[in-house]
């Protein structure tokens, strides 16, 4: 399969599957997130298949809205490229990318602002 039909099909598969998602995670966002990476990529290296892929499945299923399951959008996304018979790395490239997209708990500590000197 070519990398616009595939494009195409993951396109169709996102905004059937986020229709009738709330503002935030809709197919709007996804579309931002994606012009995004599609630019970014431009100017940074990188395999810009998996780019475009992850940046379009990447709130296939947030764990917001899925009682807190961070593994779900990855298995979602993995069992739709599959569906499309994808070789095997792009697959795996592709869920490596979801499975960290979440940002870890770690990560999302606040780092205190410096106090003002005043």
């Amino acid at each position: 399969m070519e990398e616009n039909e595939i494009l195409q099909r993951t396109i169709f598969y996102v905004q059937q599957t986020l229709k009738d998602s709330e503002r935030g995670h809709d197919w709007f966002h996804i579309l931002r997130v994606y012009r995004q990476a599609d630019l970014i990529s431009l100017s940074e290296p990188g395999d810009k298949q998996v780019i475009r892929l992850a940046a379009l499945l990447h709130d296939i299923a947030d764990s917001k809205f899925h009682m807190g399951d961070e593994n779900l959008g990855s298995e979602k996304a993995r069992a739709f490229l599959f569906s499309l018979e994808l070789p095997l790395i792009l697959i795996e490239k592709v869920s490596a990318i979801l499975r960290i997209f979440p940002i870890p708990p770690i990560l999302k500590k606040k780092t205190p602002k410096p106090k003002s000197s005043r």
